[in-house]
């Protein structure tokens, strides 16, 4: 019987601008994976999703090593990911949850993922009410030697080690930095610990838009955004959708006019469907595996407006998550609204993260 009878809701956290200061608290880096909660008794393992799913099927090749690196009876939460030498891929990471077994283990071979521990809840008994310090020093002295693809996740006290994990992390493709109350205890469901993400703002152009689930004409759902490439494509980079009701309805009078004649010289008028640019890249109108069964048809407007949008980072060529609207830049021209102004971070070699002991001291909470 496990420690802690699954599922438990993991615990969260709120969004902050910058890294807390003062005393009293432990950083570590965001990752970009797949919350995980690991329940082990014996060779007994299973691991449930943020969403308090079972996750083992999808990953059969976690559970031996799981079984080899962790206490004989414990939880522990962490994130699964998948490391390759540019950095976190969590396009592979996606493809993973697939209803075929076969596909599930060709899959398992081809990118195999790890799984990065960062709190532990029970070992033996419930140790979630414990100080966050003193379940890090378990946690430590449990998984300190542990080899991949089980890693610990780095931490520290200091802010200013922190900070720089903040810059030198993200071309790995990690989300950011962590911040828990060295005193708090684990809360299940709660947003206690802060998390600081990347963000950085772009100039795209508006060429289409997708109607609210309430119907055409009625509020505004999302707007597409573009980008132009060096051969003067049009690259659709991504959507930006955080509107409140009120201003969804004051979008479609602003841009009501841009509908008008829109698919006469549109860059993006052959695309739907399963369509794909000569690139490989997924067109407005194209279905993944992630999105069948949701309306994805959209109404082009001309390429004529432009965008101030906050994003976290690049996948490939699209935001990695949905943009956020700043406002409307009515002083830019949309053929200035390029890929090369976007800011890209040169990767850091995960090895360096997954084995601190090649490149700096012991990840210690300090």
């Amino acid at each position: 019987m496990f420690p802690l009878k699954p599922p438990i809701e993991p615990m969260l956290a709120k969004a902050s601008d910058g890294l807390p200061d003062g005393d009293g608290w432990i950083y570590e880096p965001k990752w970009d994976g797949f919350r995980a909660i690991v329940f082990k008794d014996g060779d007994k393992v299973e691991i449930q999703s943020r969403d308090l799913k079972p996750l083992h099927r999808y990953f059969p090749e976690l559970l031996p090593a799981l079984r080899k690196e962790l206490p004989a009876r414990c939880v522990v939460d962490g994130e699964i990911v998948i490391a390759t030498p540019g950095g976190l891929d969590f396009e592979a990471l996606q493809l993973r949850l697939h209803p075929a077994a076969t596909r599930i283990n060709k899959l398992a071979v081809e990118t195999p993922a790890s799984f990065v521990a960062f709190d532990l809840l029970a070992l033996d008994e419930d140790v979630s009410s414990l100080p966050q310090a003193e379940r890090r020093q378990l946690l430590e002295q449990h998984l300190g030697r542990a080899t991949p693809p089980i890693h610990l996740t780095p931490a520290t006290g200091d802010r200013a080690l922190a900070a720089e994990w903040f810059t030198r992390f993200e071309g790995a493709g990690l989300d950011g930095v962590m911040a828990k109350r060295s005193d708090g205890g684990y809360v299940p469901g709660k947003r206690v610990m802060i998390k600081v993400k990347h963000a950085r703002t772009a100039d795209c152009v508006v060429a289409g838009l997708r109607w609210h689930k309430n119907g055409p004409g009625t509020l505004i759902g999302s707007l597409l955004l573009g980008l132009y490439d060096q051969a003067g494509r049009l690259g659709h980079v991504g959507v930006t959708s955080a509107f409140t009701m009120a201003r969804r309805k004051e979008l479609v009078d602003e841009l009501k006019p841009l509908t008008e004649n829109a698919l006469e010289n549109h860059p993006w008028a052959s695309w739907g469907g399963e369509h794909h640019d000569e690139t490989g890249q997924r067109m407005p109108g194209g279905q993944s595996r992630w999105s069948k069964g949701k309306d994805l048809s959209w109404t082009p407007v001309r390429a004529e407006w432009v965008a101030e949008v906050k994003y976290e980072h690049l996948q490939g060529l699209r935001f990695r998550h949905a943009a956020v609207f700043r406002c409307w830049r009515r002083d830019k021209a949309p053929a200035d609204c390029r890929y090369d102004q976007l800011e890209v971070t040169p990767a850091y070699e995960l090895r360096k993260i997954f084995k601190l002991s090649d490149a700096e001291p012991s990840p210690s909470a300090e």
